[in-house]
């Protein structure tokens, strides 16, 4: 996804974004499942469950749709979507924009697998490809 179709979304607290995986994973969920299945193993109570499902809800990470009385959540957009906003808030809140600390980072550590790797080089190739042909169409 590029830059200028990133979706915009406000940024979320660990808490948030880690109870946006697990619904993401589990949805659609009620608050109910999520306070049972999330929230008692990480002790948190009932209603703080519900206090973050609605708040990803207003900050427009979730939707809710109502079967016989009981709300069921599912993530607003696909988890792509979900994560391409996530890393690119960090980059321009955290790295001022800049891509380069979080590069030399993924050099550096040697953590990452040929999987990765491979993506990592298809990737670039996509980029590399967009940018020959933009500046081909400036000409």
């Amino acid at each position: 996804m590029n830059e200028s179709a990133r979706i915009e979304l406000p940024s979320l607290g660990d808490q948030q974004l880690d109870a946006l995986r697990f619904i993401s994973d589990h949805a659609p969920i009620t608050v109910g499942e999520m306070a049972k299945e999330y929230g008692t193993p990480r002790n948190l109570a009932r209603t703080t469950i519900l206090t973050v499902m609605e708040r990803l809800r207003t900050k427009g990470f979730l939707t809710r749709r109502k079967v016989a009385g009981i709300y069921y959540y599912s993530p607003k957009n696909n988890h792509e979507e979900v994560m391409n906003g996530v890393v690119s808030d960090f980059i321009h809140r955290t790295l001022g924009g800049s891509m380069s600390p979080f590069v030399n980072y993924l050099a550096e550590t040697g953590k990452l697998s040929q999987t990765e790797i491979h993506e990592l080089r298809r990737m670039v190739e996509i980029i590399e490809a967009d940018a020959i042909e933009q500046e081909e169409s400036k000409s």
